[in-house]
């Protein structure tokens, strides 16, 4: 078997065996240690040699001055163009707002705290017993002390007028 690799590859080779490990040292030195940011950098500079490959092989003497000059460069342009974008916002504040549903049950239970604080004790009290403590009519009129038939008619009277007081305060559904 034929080696196929191209010139193009040899070099790419070449530059990376002789130049990667003491170009990423320096590099991680001018981005504070962050390794990945490091290895981005040294990995664009020798793209960029490899398009600049032809004037590489024409210079004489070492290239590594080249290549730390443009890594150094990159790193520039890299820190400028993130003090030139506005600063990013952490984003943990936003996820322990509560989330839109939390936020329309809340406003639409204190909308009705608010209407059935309209009604008569008696009516809310009947209400109460029927529709949010889930009671039957009879249950209801045990605990109120008074007569079934009573707790039907306040019921029926407390719900119209939570229905108007509903109303007056804009909640149509």
């Amino acid at each position: 078997m034929a080696d196929r690799t191209t010139p193009d590859e040899e070099l790419m080779r070449a530059l990376y065996d002789d130049h990667a490990g003491p170009l990423l040292a320096f590099v991680l030195r001018l981005v504070a240690g962050d390794r990945h940011r490091a290895e981005d950098v040294v990995q664009e500079t020798l793209v960029r040699a490899w398009r600049n490959a032809d004037q590489l092989q024409r210079a004489t003497g070492s290239i590594r001055p080249w290549l730390v000059t443009v890594a150094r460069r990159i790193v520039i342009d890299g820190h400028r163009s993130r003090k030139a974008r506005p600063q990013e916002v952490d984003p943990t504040p936003l996820e322990t707002m509560p989330a839109a549903d939390v936020i329309d049950r809340a406003l639409r239970m204190m909308t009705i705290s608010e209407a059935l604080s309209d009604l008569s004790q008696a009516h809310r009290e009947a209400l109460v017993e029927t529709y949010f403590k889930e009671r039957t009519v009879n249950e209801a009129a045990e605990v109120l002390r008074v007569p079934a038939g009573t707790v039907r008619s306040r019921v029926f009277y407390a719900l119209r007028s939570l229905r108007l007081s509903l109303e007056e305060r804009g909640v149509t559904e």
